[in-house]
């Protein structure tokens, strides 16, 4: 990777550096191959095409950059049109090992194994992979979707059971001798949610694609490797800063998740950003069902509402600390397009929503721009992506560099009880608890004989006296 001036990336990388492939007769690294690899919708998450198994199984896998199992259907399901047979496949070898994997919406079980899996329009050749076979699952398959699994592409901490599990993307890095890096491009700009057709995207494994975005590549810092966790610094709503305390902005955490659909946001800063934006919009009356997400607004379809709303725009901290960056999204991208009421009528919803533990950087931004996840430098990048225009002005923008000296010098919290330390501390105490009740046993059963009775002769300090009356 060639990096420009500050943080900003204004060469190709990974375009045309020689990135070998071991398995690849080509010996590069094909990105214009993966360009439109992807479809889907903002609604229902953005899919790619895998072949699972021997005989290939074809199957559409949600790219989920907020997990990090590989997971698909293994049972008929009503909502899911396909699902991946193991009895099929002569390569599926079952670990035997039963996973349980919960997400803010849905949850699932299944069970580890692992198998051969190959990419139409991905990574020339096939891969060993740890995939779990769903069993059951509750409302994680949804009416309409158009997938069958999902595509964890975090970071092993977050891997189910534990983080022995190697995810998909480490076996490809490993495997394929792969560049530690991937970018995600979601072109569903101002295009219906949940629409009947299919909109476009791209997943490029090993590096990025030039093609893909116009302008610098800005990156902010990986904050800690389990989620994509950043830091945010202030918001502003039309030009005007929120003046919120910037650590309620990484309450508990702030992250780029592609698999969330709206951009979330913490309860205070949820109700700061609705003030401002009914504040700022040019409608003096507005239905608080809208942005609770109960309600559409509807307007004639020949109007278009996006004028009447301010533009959003989130800072992140550079790479040098001492800078920050921000990408802001028009109206376009969050009043969203979802049904057409008779002839007339185009109602929209409203894509941010409020969030009890973080922050959320979903499709609805994600959309606007095309994301660089370099693990290898642990660094998210951004730049404005060219299908993210309406009526062919874009939708999106990236100015920098900002000074962040009104700002504090660190806005995530240093304190932050992680799951996997959560999981530590549980089994900790579980144990504590059960060395205490053991010891209560074995008291108990002690004959009265051989327990020490003190006299008035007994010479005792502050300490022990403590002790003695307290189990008198």
């Amino acid at each position: 990777l060639r990096p420009a001036s500050g943080s900003r990336q204004q060469d190709a990388p990974g375009a045309a550096d020689g990135l070998a492939l071991a398995s690849d007769p080509g010996g590069t690294l094909n990105f214009l191959a993966m360009v439109e690899n992807l479809q889907g919708d903002s609604g229902r998450g953005y899919y790619l095409e895998m072949l699972i198994g021997t005989p290939p199984q074809a199957l559409n896998i949600l790219v989920d950059t907020g997990s990090s199992n590989f997971a698909v259907a293994g049972v008929p399901d009503p909502d899911v049109t396909s699902y991946f047979n193991p009895e099929l496949s002569s390569t599926y070898r079952s670990q035997g090992i039963e996973v349980t994997v919960k997400y803010s919406q849905g949850s699932w079980i299944g069970v580890l194994g692992t198998d051969v899996i190959t990419m139409p329009k991905g990574l020339y050749g096939s891969y060993t992979i740890n995939i779990a076979t769903i069993l059951e699952s509750e409302n994680f398959f949804l009416p309409g979707v158009k997938w069958h699994g999902i595509l964890g592409l975090a970071y092993d901490a977050l891997a189910k059971p534990s983080s022995s599990v190697e995810t998909f993307f480490d076996s490809l890095v490993r495997q394929a001798k792969i560049p530690n890096i991937f970018s995600l491009q979601m072109c569903g700009a101002g295009l219906p949610v949940s629409g009947s057709g299919t909109n476009g995207g791209s997943l490029v494994l090993g590096g990025i694609e030039p093609s893909l975005y116009s302008g610098d590549i800005w990156y902010t810092p990986i904050k800690e490797e389990w989620y994509y966790q950043v830091e945010i610094l202030k918001l502003e709503v039309g030009g005007q800063n929120l003046e919120l305390d910037c650590r309620e902005y990484n309450a508990d955490k702030a992250i780029v998740d592609s698999g969330t659909t709206l951009l979330r946001l913490p309860e205070k800063v949820f109700s700061a950003v609705v003030q401002a934006i009914a504040h700022t919009s040019l409608i003096q009356e507005f239905s608080s069902g809208f942005w609770t997400g109960s309600q559409l607004a509807c307007w004639d379809r020949t109007e278009k509402p996006w004028s009447l709303f301010p533009k959003l725009s989130i800072y992140l901290r550079d790479e040098n600390s001492s800078r920050s960056f921000r990408i802001s999204i028009l109206p376009q991208l969050y009043i969203q397009p979802i049904l057409v009421i008779g002839d007339n009528l185009q109602c929209y919803r409203f894509g941010i929503s409020s969030s009890t533990n973080a922050l959320v950087i979903g499709a609805t931004v994600m959309e606007g721009f095309y994301v660089i996840f370099d693990r290898a430098q642990r660094r998210v990048g951004f730049a404005v992506s060219p299908c993210a225009e309406v009526d062919g002005s874009p939708v999106s923008e990236i100015e920098g560099p900002f000074t962040t000296a009104d700002v504090a010098s660190n806005c995530v919290s240093s304190v932050s009880f992680h799951e996997p330390v959560l999981w530590i501390a549980s089994y900790a105490l579980m144990s504590l608890c059960g060395i205490i009740l053991l010891v209560l046993i074995v008291l108990l059963l002690i004959p009265p004989r051989c327990q020490h009775r003190y006299t008035d002769n007994d010479v005792v300090n502050d300490e022990s006296s403590l002790v003695r009356h307290r189990w008198k």
